[in-house]
C-alpha cells in the first residue's frame, strides 16, 4: 500500500488525468491518496455478487463497482467495491453520484485494507447516512452487516453472516438476497 499527502482540497481533483497504474485500486482518506493491490479473492467476490444485485435490481436503482462516489468533505474519496445506487439518483455537475444517493456500500477486505474498513470507512458511511455497510471479508469466511446509521460515526445494529448462508440486503420497499456460496476463501492473502 503506498501513501501520498494530497495537496489540495478536492479529493479527486488531484487524480483528474492522473496516469494511474493497473491492477491498483486508489481511494483517498484523511486527505491522503492511497493506493492498494488488488488480490484475487477480491475479484472472484465481485465477480459472484455484482451480477447477483444487478439481476435483483431490474432497474430499480444501480450497482457499481470502484466508481468514484463524491463525499461532502474534499479529504474523503472513496470508490467502493460494490455500491447501490437508490432508484432516481441524479448526478452532481461532475457527472458523480454523491454520497446521500447510496443504499448501501460492500467492501471487501483484505490484511491491508482491514483497518481502514473497520474503522474509518465505517465512521465516514455511517456519518454519511448510508443505511447498509457490509464488511465482506474472505480470511474468515464471513460478511458483517451494518446497518443504523448515527451521525456520531457509528452502526447501531451489527450481523455476522458466515459464507454459505445467504445475505440479505433489505433495501428501501425491497430486499436483495446474495448468494455467498461462491464466496472465495482467501488464505494468507493481503
Amino acid at each position: 500500500m503506498t501513501t501520498v499527502p494530497m495537496v489540495t482540497a478536492g479529493a479527486w481533483e488531484v487524480l483528474d488525468g492522473a496516469n494511474l497504474p493497473d491492477g491498483f485500486r486508489v481511494e483517498i482518506t484523511e486527505g491522503k491518496i492511497i493506493m492498494t493491490p488488488r488480490g484475487e479473492s477480491r475479484s472472484d467476490v465481485l465477480i459472484e455478487a455484482a451480477p447477483q444485485i444487478k439481476e435483483q435490481l431490474a432497474g430499480q436503482g444501480k450497482v457499481l463497482s470502484d466508481v468514484m462516489i463524491d463525499f461532502p468533505s474534499g479529504l474523503w474519496g472513496y470508490a467502493p467495491d460494490l455500491a447501490i445506487v437508490a432508484p432516481g439518483a441524479e448526478r452532481d455537475k461532475r457527472g458523480r453520484f454523491e454520497w446521500h444517493s447510496l443504499e448501501a456500500v460492500l467492501e471487501i477486505i483484505s490484511l491491508s485494507t482491514r483497518d481502514d474498513d473497520f474503522e474509518k470507512k465505517l465512521r465516514m458511511y455511517a456519518e454519511c447516512a448510508i443505511p447498509l455497510y457490509v464488511i465482506i471479508d474472505p480470511s474468515e469466511d464471513v460478511c458483517t452487516v451494518h446497518s443504523g446509521p448515527t451521525r456520531t460515526g457509528t452502526y447501531t445494529e451489527q450481523e455476522k453472516i458466515p459464507f454459505g448462508e445467504d445475505l440479505v440486503l433489505p433495501l428501501e420497499g425491497r430486499e436483495i438476497v446474495v448468494k455467498t456460496d461462491g464466496f472465495p476463501r482467501a488464505e494468507g492473502e493481503g
